[in-house]
């Protein structure tokens, strides 16, 4: 490789690691698409940062596509070069970026994997609150699919956040925004249950909802872990993780429901868009709501 192009390179991934205190795993992608367009560029016989012009990156984009990267790889080569062109205008070696204005491949928008009823009931009913952790889990999980919690949102809960008389769970979710989301009948007897059980243990004093059998906060991992143990015994193929749950639950509401904007505000999302990819409704469902509801539906 040109040494000036890979001297640059270098350069940048020491301002990502020193200055930019980024992760390795992130340098080391950085780097690895910047060395994938000083392949391009030496093809080309483009010797300097100076001469890659948006025309080629362009050409760049497109050789990558037809190698069969997908779009979402293809957009973080391009972000990786955006992110580079900004740190040499910084450095004076450069005047303009040229990766600015091109643009990746539209990406797909993928939609979760998630948990018919029959499966949703059947994992939670499965877990026995006879034992110190199967009172805990089950509350978590019922608290999952009642109220469509984030695993973060979860995991900081504390006693004070559970409103059991008015059957409200006080949640604080990204960018520090509040909400307020009703508890299911069923999670509030799971949650119940959980709290006398830790009171029997002489746990009444931790502020966390969700506690080891030590009095501390249940951190996001084991929570984690405690899901697909439960996924695995239960017998269930795919991999059960909280995101699954919430998943479950926004799909299950809007099926009962349609109501896509109710959905939004329960999930906590700024933007409609989002609820759109985390929420599916198939399509007899859509049919029956269609045919009820158009006037012009059915034949006279």
């Amino acid at each position: 490789m040109t040494s000036e192009l890979t001297v640059d390179v270098k350069d940048f991934v020491l301002h990502l690691e020193q200055e930019r205190r980024m992760s390795i795993h992130t340098v080391s992608a950085y780097q690895r698409d910047l060395n994938r367009c000083i392949v391009f560029m030496e093809e080309g016989d483009l010797s300097s940062w100076y001469g890659l012009k948006t025309k080629q990156i362009r050409l760049f984009i497109a050789q990558l596509n037809r190698e069969g990267l997908s779009g979402r790889s293809i957009q973080r080569h391009l972000s990786s070069l955006r992110s580079f062109y900004r740190y040499l205008i910084r450095e004076g070696k450069v005047l303009t970026n040229p990766a600015q204005v091109v643009q990746a491949p539209k990406v797909g928008k993928r939609l979760p994997s998630t948990l018919d009823v029959d499966q949703v009931t059947g994992l939670l009913d499965h877990v026995e609150q006879k034992s110190f952790l199967g009172c805990r889990d089950r509350a978590m999980m019922e608290l999952f699919y009642s109220s469509g919690l984030r695993l973060a949102e979860l995991a900081r809960l504390d006693c004070r956040d559970i409103d059991l008389a008015d059957k409200l769970v006080y949640v604080t979710g990204k960018g520090n925004k509040a909400r307020v989301l009703p508890i299911g009948g069923e999670a509030l007897k799971a949650i119940q249950i959980w709290l006398a059980n830790r009171d029997k243990e002489g746990l009444f004093e931790a502020a966390a909802l969700f506690i080891t059998k030590g009095g501390g906060r249940l951190g996001v991992r084991s929570i984690q872990q405690r899901l697909n143990f439960w996924g695995k015994k239960q017998g269930l193929s795919d991999h059960v993780h909280p995101h699954r749950l919430r998943h479950a639950f926004a799909s299950h509401m809007l099926e009962a429901t349609g109501d896509l904007r109710a959905v939004q505000e329960l999930l906590g999302h700024a933007d409609i868009s989002t609820t759109q990819v985390y929420t599916h409704v198939d399509f007899q469902h859509l049919a029956k709501v269609y045919d009820r509801a158009h006037p012009r539906a059915k034949n006279k």
